[in-house]
Parts: structure tokens; C-alpha cells; sequence
């Protein structure tokens, strides 16, 4: 699928990585709270092998360990590719075979590929780390950038991503037909979407008026230095999440911009918006360790 956008100035792989990235003479308290940096690897035609890119996080994410580097975000598309977080289960693979890469991230399987904007921020926190105000400045930007393009989205508790509403279960349209009261996932937590036909696959969610996800995130922090990231559908073919469990959730969907809006979105329109809202995000927020509070002695 085309975007629009090939490999530019701020491009980089290999051993030019660090060199390209690394500022001059900047202090390590200066590279520590100032800096943050864009760097777009490839899309469309110039879309990034997955193994591709999770060298160059990790090399990345060295430099940045040894604050040779500011922190970075990676912004790029994937070909093809399905990806197993560390809680995948072997039912929430894709039935007929198709090859997963088993990752280091938290979270379960998802999918990578055309018409998903997907963006690994490499940034150090401070200690002791709280993973879960990373991911919420994560889901602030995406959800700041959907709504520059005219889409409400909101969190679901205990569900990490972006999220579009369904409607209350009562107003929902009947899938056949049939009452919600045989919907089997109300009563059946094992029920798998991959065999029911589709009319309860991931990717007809909003067509039920159900919960469904535009944005998907999952993270590792390694030595107080973020990896991995979050993937943005911009206007992708959603029929490849009908192939596994998306993230693991049985009772919901998903969803991109282009479907929701209902007119053609590209991720060169969408790319400066994101840059923009996460250096918002990212410079802005008060990167102070949490308190904890310790029984008394």
C-alpha cells in the first residue's frame, strides 16, 4: 500500500545508526531531559523487515542506555508479520500455521503491516520506572491524534491501547440475526471468533457497534530505557487480525482511522500529527520517580 513516504534525511541503519544520532558534546544530565528525536526508518515500498528493526532498537537502545544518544523514536511501517508478546498463548496463534515471531514485550499476539503506523520510543526513565505512566503518555498522544483527525477514542480499564466505544450491549445489532442473549462470547470465554464465521471476526467489530481498538501497545523496559512501542491502524486490511485473537481479547475488535472516518487516510498525513503530539507528550511530561510509600519500621 502506498503512502506517500520513502526512507529520508533522517533515515539511518546499520553502523551510521550512532554516529548520525549522537549530539556534540552535549552533557549526559542535558541528554537526560531535553532531547527527543524522530527518526522515520521506511514505509510503503520501503516498509522495514520486523527482525530489521528489532536489531535497531537494541542498538539504539545501548546508546541510549549509555547516554550516547538522546532518547528516539523510530516511526515506520512493517511488512506482514505477526508477533507474540511474552503471555501469548499457543490457542491465540493463527490457526492455519501462519509463522509468529515471539518477541520480548509484554502483551500478546498482534499483527504488523501496511497501513499501520508503528513507532518505538526508546526513552529513559527515571527509577524506580513506572511502565504504567509510559503507556499512558503512549495512549495521550495517539488518542490526541486521533482526535485532530475528527475520531473520539478513549482507555478501557485493565485493557492497555486506544480505544473506539461500542454501544451499551442491549443496543447493539444481533450478528445473524439472532438475539444478543446466544451471543456465545456473554457466556463462553473460550469462544474463538477464528471459527464462528464472520460475522464475529476482530475485524467486522464495528459493524456489531462493539468495543474495538485503533491503537495497540506493548512495551519492555530493559536497564530503565523503554523499547518497543505502540501501532497505529491508519488504513490497513483488518481482515489479518481475524487470523489470531488480537492482544489476546476475545469480546472485542478492531478498528482504523480510514474505517471509522470513512474516507481515505494515509500515514503521510497522520506521521507529522503523531511526531507532533508525542513530543508533546514526551517533552512535556514530569518524568519524576512515584513516591513510595514504605510501612512503618
Amino acid at each position: 500500500m502506498a503512502t506517500g513516504l520513502t526512507r529520508d534525511a533522517r533515515s539511518y541503519s546499520g553502523v551510521g545508526t550512532l554516529r548520525a544520532l549522537r549530539p556534540a558534546r552535549a552533557s549526559r544530565e542535558a541528554l537526560a531531559v531535553s532531547e527527543l528525536r524522530f527518526v522515520r526508518m521506511g514505509f510503503g515500498a520501503d516498509a522495514v523487515e520486523y527482525q530489521e528493526a528489532w536489531d535497531e532498537q537494541r542498538r539504539v537502545h545501548a546508546a541510549r542506555f549509555a547516554d550516547e544518544i538522546p532518547d528516539t523514536v523510530l516511526l515506520l511501517e512493517h511488512p506482514p508479520v505477526y508477533t507474540a508478546g511474552r503471555r501469548t498463548t499457543d490457542g491465540e496463534r493463527p490457526l492455519d500455521g501462519t509463522p509468529v515471531i515471539d518477541v520480548d514485550r509484554g502483551g500478546k499476539i498482534t499483527w504488523h503491516g501496511p497501513g499501520q503506523l508503528v513507532g518505538y520510543p526508546i526513552q529513559k526513565l527515571p527509577r524506580p520506572v513506572d511502565v504504567v505512566a509510559h503507556v499512558r503518555r503512549l495512549e495521550e498522544a495517539l488518542i490526541r491524534t486521533c482526535a485532530e483527525f475528527g475520531l473520539e477514542t478513549s482507555r478501557v480499564e485493565g485493557r492497555s491501547g486506544v480505544w473506539i466505544l461500542g454501544d451499551p450491549v442491549e443496543r447493539r445489532p444481533a450478528p445473524g440475526g439472532l438475539s444478543l442473549d446466544f451471543d456465545p462470547r456473554l457466556q463462553d470465554e473460550e469462544f474463538d471468533p477464528r471459527l464462528n464465521g464472520p460475522e464475529y471476526a476482530p475485524s467486522n467489530a464495528g459493524q456489531r457497534r462493539e468495543d474495538r481498538k485503533i491503537a495497540a501497545i506493548g512495551i519492555r523496559v530493559a536497564k530503565g530505557v523503554t523499547m518497543h512501542g505502540f501501532a497505529l491502524n491508519v488504513n490497513p486490511d483488518n481482515r489479518w487480525f481475524d487470523r489470531i485473537i488480537p492482544c489476546g481479547i476475545r469480546d472485542a475488535g478492531v478498528a482504523s482511522l480510514a474505517g471509522e472516518l470513512g474516507r481515505e487516510v494515509t500515514i503521510a498525513e497522520v506521521l507529522p500529527v503523531v511526531e507532533r503530539h508525542l513530543a508533546d507528550v514526551l517533552r512535556n511530561a514530569d518524568l519524576k520517580p512515584r513516591e513510595v510509600e514504605r510501612a512503618p519500621a
